[in-house]
């Protein structure tokens, strides 16, 4: 049996980091393996005190502040995951600086753990570096897609960079390899998705109508960036960050993207494995943020990853170079 620490009274003194944050979200986020529910629950009972003061879940704490964090369980698998963390890695840099990096993820590597993984970059970078005041994910990537990931260094990137994605002030650009000859007039797919759950509960996402009341409004700008043998190269830039949109839309075209195992057409990604394409081709090509600290505008790209770029020239109709953007 595993030993359980967080049985035991702790104190801790909010930095300026964690300033301004909601005491809820403070909480939730120290207190990992333990259900949200029950963190809600010692606030209202009080057992949770802010300079040994009773205070609310929308408290705002500051610079200095000592929050008790009463004895609390968390699950034999919680802690013995604790006890066993996760490796520590580094990942390619394409920026660095005092308030965010931004890393070039591999295929294949979730961004963070959670629903049947036990690890992601955050967690492992976490362990790389362990003086780290703050590290966390500012967006996500699905696990099997390629490229420009930012993680914030400090609070205020943070808020000030999800701002930016959420207000759809950022742009971001993928390029996506599809089955078949996309059709030059088509720039814009501007198709409500829907989320929903497989009977085994793995979710899914499919397109449905724009009156749909759990439908939410998905906006993709497609350019065609080089046509290629019984294939289109695509620069994909989408206005709404949703669970799978780029996948799901090009599918929903009848262009799906090669190598998807879920929305795609599985005949031909097995011809794709017999020639070498033994992932999705997707990859998060080009980022373009203001710098929360400079005010600068940044722009970012990472190239295709060498897997990908080989499948390109394989699948080129006639002698030529990649595209620019590539």
């Amino acid at each position: 049996m595993a030993t359980n620490p967080a049985l035991e009274v702790k104190w801790l003194t909010v930095d300026e980091e964690s300033a301004g944050q909601r005491l809820d979200n403070f909480l939730i986020r120290h207190l990992k393996g333990v259900p949200k529910t029950h963190v809600y629950r010692i606030i209202r009972s009080g057992e949770v005190r802010v300079n040994k003061g009773r205070a609310s879940a929308d408290t705002r704490i500051e610079t200095g502040d000592v929050v008790r964090l009463p004895p609390v369980r968390i699950s034999d698998k919680v802690a013995e995951k604790a006890a066993r963390p996760a490796p520590a890695r580094e990942f390619p840099l394409l920026l660095e600086d005092d308030a965010l990096m931004a890393i070039d993820k591999p295929a294949g590597v979730a961004v963070h753990g959670g629903s049947g993984v036990s690890f992601g970059v955050i967690e492992q970078l976490r362990q790389a570096r362990p003086l780290a005041k703050l590290l966390e994910l500012v967006h996500r990537l699905d696990r099997e897609t390629s490229g420009i990931l930012l993680v914030a260094k400090k609070r205020s990137a943070l808020k000030h960079l999800q701002d930016q994605f959420r207000e759809r002030e950022t742009g971001k650009t993928y390029l996506a390899l599809v089955q078949g000859s996309w059709p030059e007039k088509l720039k814009v797919i501007d198709s409500a998705l829907h989320k929903f759950l497989l009977p085994d509960g793995e979710r899914r996402v499919k397109v449905t109508s724009n009156d749909d009341p759990d439908g939410m409004r998905s906006i993709t700008l497609v350019k065609v960036a080089e046509r290629l043998v019984g294939c289109t190269l695509l620069e994909v830039t989408i206005k709404t960050g949703r669970t799978h949109q780029i996948r799901v839309h090009l599918a929903s075209q009848g262009h799906p993207i090669a190598g998807d195992d879920k929305y795609g057409d599985f005949e031909w990604n097995k011809a794709l494995q017999k020639q070498g394409l033994k992932r999705m081709f997707l990859h998060a090509w080009r980022l373009q943020f203001t710098h929360p600290l400079t005010g600068k505008r940044v722009e970012l790209k990472s190239n295709l990853p060498s897997e990908l770029q080989l499948y390109v020239h394989h699948a080129q109709s006639k002698p030529q170079s990649a595209p620019s953007s590539v």
